[in-house]
């Protein structure tokens, strides 16, 4: 790791003028990921800038929804009663991830933005576009098992966030709120805030330089209160998803009226299926419709030589979590 200096900022204000004054400062919270980047000499910056003085905690209500202050840590998200009555699938994202002591540290706006677990681009060894672009992707070729199917490129195929919370909040329309500093802020859907590969896989997402998450909103509606996520991995705990699913159905007299899906593990950003949706609006609560829809989510999916086998778990995933919220 290399050497840093460490200050802790008081308002917004005061952080946001500091990495504007140090473009190589970061800004830290828990601390789960940007450490071990630091450690590991994937990321290197000259100053941390301690952000957990700022007033960005709290689970309130609001007339858009449920407002989750980007400071709090995963396990009290996860646990708490809005969340769990409200957002069962977020619950369930954020308890069936990471560790418990990691839980408990983790801040909510650090885990939107953690980098993909791409064994190439964690290895200084290897070339590989997201670490210097264009040195190249051996995972086109090389061990690919683990990495994403769907909306990637030829200069990369990593999933760029690795998680599962992101996942739930692609699911059911969460907005973020960002603030560059002297109370400017903007909103950006979650759906538009991850960046697809493209020839650019090292620009991830749209922050713009010394940017803050502040907030994140989720819209309640009763698609969101019937949900679940569903996680498939190598080992039961404390290990990153082979695939996954958040969906949430608004069933009245057996038909779908409402539905959202999207997919982790498989996808270059959170994968929305809109294309999976459109299948299930209007249909029966049938396997043949979840069928039909686990099809049409995986459509234009590009598995290279050993992640082949996502395609098939992730439709079976898919339609084994919609089973369970009409069972």
């Amino acid at each position: 790791m290399n050497d840093f200096s460490y200050t802790q900022a008081a308002t917004a204000k005061e952080a946001t003028a500091r990495r504007k004054d140090t473009p190589t400062a970061a800004y830290i919270a828990g601390g789960t990921t940007l450490l071990d980047l630091m450690k590991a000499h994937l990321e290197e910056h000259s100053q941390l800038v301690d952000i957990n003085l700022l007033p960005f905690k709290g689970i309130e209500q609001t007339k858009d929804g449920l407002r989750i202050g980007p400071l709090e840590t995963m396990s009290v998200v996860g646990e708490h009663p809005l969340v769990v009555q409200q957002f069962p699938a977020v619950s369930q994202s954020l308890l069936l991830a990471a560790s418990p002591q990691l839980r408990n540290m983790a801040s909510i706006g650090g885990n939107i933005l953690q980098r993909t677990r791409c064994g190439y681009f964690r290895d200084p060894a290897f070339p590989c576009n997201k670490r210097v672009p264009g040195s190249g992707c051996p995972a086109q070729t090389g061990d690919n098992h683990n990495l994403a199917i769907l909306g990637v490129s030829n200069s990369c195929i990593a999933n760029s966030y690795p998680g599962d919370f992101s996942v739930a909040l692609a699911a059911f329309d969460a907005v973020l709120t960002l603030e560059k500093g002297k109370g400017k802020q903007r909103q950006v859907p979650l759906n538009d805030f991850y960046r697809l590969p493209g020839n650019t896989p090292h620009l991830e997402t749209v922050l713009e330089p010394g940017e803050l998450i502040v907030a994140v909103t989720i819209p309640s509606a009763a698609h969101a209160q019937r949900s679940t996520y569903l996680k498939v991995r190598e080992r039961s705990s404390y290990a990153y998803a082979l695939t996954s699913t958040a969906v949430g159905l608004d069933v009245q007299g057996g038909t779908i009226r409402a539905a959202r899906v999207a997919l982790g593990g498989v996808g270059a950003q959170p994968w929305r299926s809109r294309a999976a949706e459109k299948v299930l609006v209007g249909q029966p609560a049938t396997e043949a419709t979840f069928r039909a829809a686990a099809a049409a989510a995986l459509q234009g999916a590009q598995p290279r030589e050993h992640n082949r086998y996502k395609v098939e778990l992730t439709q079976n995933t898919l339609v084994r979590a919609l089973q369970q919220l009409t069972a």
